[in-house]
């Protein structure tokens, strides 16, 4: 086995760090997370239900509103309010959306907003604004980014096609979604010829000179006409 990939539970992120270093690992993902950034033009009862379906995975799994508009953070709260008391899971869902990882963030607009969307990088980011593709485009931080009214995060876990094996905890800022260059690796190939080496020399020569290194300036000069 030279790489494992996957979520998984507590146990399986820590049984990844044991053995990160002896093989690959994609990630150490989890708990899960939503961002929603959303104007004035978004349905509460939407952005409700997608921010109770993420924290239904777990007490831990952090749901976040990201909005320019008071009007739709005051509505959807009242929805929140509303729909966990007709879920299975009410006691983890309040647990999660009540906990310090979800909250709701008011922003002065949407520029703003973005702001704090590639600042926070979120394993699953949903846009529901007026041109909503258009603000989509320029989120550079995120695993998924779910873009419009239609487009809720569950089509992510069933349906889309999208790979749901996503980075969490900040790790979109450097990492991607699981896919098949998580099992790809590139060797590097470096072939000269004599005159090309003659070419480069003096810049190897003076860079080996300037780091005292220069043995590494002899296995050039020794392949140099004389």
């Amino acid at each position: 086995m030279e790489l494992i990939t996957g979520p998984g539970n507590v146990y399986v992120a820590a049984a990844k760090r044991l053995v990160r270093g002896v093989v690959a690992v994609d990630a150490e993902a989890g708990p899960t997370e939503i961002a929603v950034l959303a104007d004035g033009t978004a349905d509460p009862v939407h952005v409700a239900a997608d921010l109770i379906s993420q924290a239904e995975h777990d007490v831990l799994a952090a749901s976040v509103l990201i909005t320019d508009s008071v009007a739709l953070a005051e509505a959807v709260d009242v929805e929140l309010v509303r729909q966990v008391e007709l879920t299975k899971h009410v006691e983890r869902i309040r647990a999660a959306l009540s906990g310090e990882q979800s909250a709701t963030v008011l922003v002065r607009d949407l520029e703003q907003g973005l702001q704090v969307v590639n600042g926070y990088a979120a394993e699953h980011l949903e846009v529901i604004t007026a041109d909503a593709r258009r603000v989509a485009l320029r989120v550079r931080n995120a695993g998924c980014v779910f873009v419009g009214p239609h487009a809720p995060v569950s089509l992510g876990d069933y349906c889309a096609g999208s790979n749901h094996v996503l980075p969490t905890g900040g790790a979109a800022t450097h990492a991607s979604g699981l896919s098949v260059q998580t099992f790809l690796k590139g060797v590097h190939l470096v072939e000269y010829g004599s005159d090309a080496l003659a070419e480069v020399a003096p810049y190897v020569l003076a860079l080996a000179d300037a780091e005292d290194l220069p043995a590494h300036g002899t296995a050039i000069s020794v392949r140099l006409p004389r």
